[in-house]
C-alpha cells in the first residue's frame, strides 16, 4: 500500500474565528497554520485565503502573498488553491488563484452544483467545470476533483472523455455535506471511479476522523484541517491544524500505515 498523503485545508471560506479563534485569517496566521500542519505530517496544503477581516476573497494578490509566505516557511509542501471560492462568486473571480507565478502544480476543480445547507447553492454548470479543466490543463494544474456525490464522479468523466482531464485522474470525496458520510458511501465511491486513480477523502464536521480511519484502511487519502473540522473531540476546540493532522497520523501509525514526505506525494499524485 503506498503512504498516505495528508492534506489540511487550513482555513475554507465559511468558518470564522467566532467558530473556532485559531481559524487564520491574516497572511502571516495563514502561514502559521500550514507550517503547524506541515510539521505535524502534510504534505498538502488546500488554501482559501480571507481578507485580513475574514471575508473570503479570490484576489489573485492574495493567493500570491499567501502562497509566497506558506513556501517561505514550508519550501516544499505542496500548495493547493482552491478555485471553489465561496458562495456567489464569479467564474473569473474564482479561477484568479490559478494566475499565480509560477502557476500551481495542484487545484481543485468542483464537479458540480451542490446544496451547502439553507438556502446556499454552491453553482457548478457544466460549462463551468469544463472551462475550468480547459484552463486548468492549459497551464499546467492537475485537478483535484472535488466530488460531493456520486453523480459528481460521472460529471468528472464527462469531463475526461472530452480530453479536458490527464490521467491518472485524483479525486477528493467531500462526504457529510450533499452525501452521508458512511463506509457504505465511501467504498461506493471508491469503487465507481477509473483504475488506477487516486483519491482523498474529506469527512465534514464529525465524520472527519470516521473517514480518516476508514480511508487509511482502504488505501486511500486523507483530509483534515479547520475548512472541514474545528474540533480535535467532542467538545474539545482544535488548537491550531497541526493538532488535527497530529491525530489523523496517530491513526495511520495505530493502523499500520506510513506517511508521504511532499516528494512521495509528489510521485503518488504524478505532479
Amino acid at each position: 500500500m503506498e503512504k498516505l498523503i495528508i492534506t489540511a485545508a487550513i482555513c475554507g471560506a465559511e468558518v470564522t474565528k467566532a467558530n473556532n479563534p485559531a481559524v487564520p485569517y491574516t497572511v502571516e496566521e495563514i502561514a502559521r497554520e500550514a507550517r503547524s500542519a506541515y510539521d505535524a505530517g502534510a504534505s498538502v496544503i488546500h488554501l482559501h485565503v480571507r481578507d485580513d477581516d475574514g471575508t473570503p476573497t479570490q484576489s489573485r494578490e492574495r493567493f500570491q502573498e499567501c502562497i509566497s509566505a506558506i513556501l517561505r516557511e514550508c519550501p516544499d509542501a505542496i500548495v493547493q488553491p482552491s478555485t471553489g471560492g465561496a458562495v456567489g462568486m464569479s467564474d473569473m473571480e474564482r479561477l484568479q488563484s490559478t494566475e499565480v507565478e509560477p502557476a500551481p502544480e495542484f487545484a481543485t476543480l468542483d464537479c458540480g452544483t451542490l446544496n451547502f445547507g439553507g438556502d446556499e447553492i454552491f453553482v457548478n454548470s457544466d460549462n463551468t467545470i469544463f472551462n475550468f479543466a480547459k484552463v486548468m490543463k492549459e497551464r499546467g494544474i492537475k485537478p483535484e476533483l472535488e466530488v460531493f456525490d456520486k453523480g459528481m464522479i460521472d460529471i468528472a468523466l464527462k469531463a475526461d472523455r472530452k480530453g479536458l482531464l490527464v490521467h491518472p485522474l485524483h479525486f477528493d470525496f467531500v462526504l457529510g455535506v450533499q452525501m452521508t458520510a458512511t463506509v457504505r458511501d465511501l467504498v461506493f465511491m471508491a469503487g465507481s471511479i477509473p483504475p488506477g486513480s487516486t483519491w482523498t477523502v474529506a469527512g465534514i464536521g464529525r465524520s472527519e476522523f470516521d473517514m480518516a480511519a476508514a480511508a487509511i484502511v482502504m488505501g486511500g487519502h486523507v483530509r483534515v484541517g479547520f475548512e472541514d473540522n474545528l474540533y480535535l473531540e467532542k467538545g474539545v476546540l482544535a488548537g491550531s491544524n497541526g493538532e488535527l493532522v497530529g491525530k489523523a497520523v496517530k491513526l495511520a501509525r495505530l493502523l499500520g500505515r506510513d506517511i508521504a514526505s511532499p516528494a512521495e506525494a509528489r510521485r503518488i499524485l504524478h505532479l
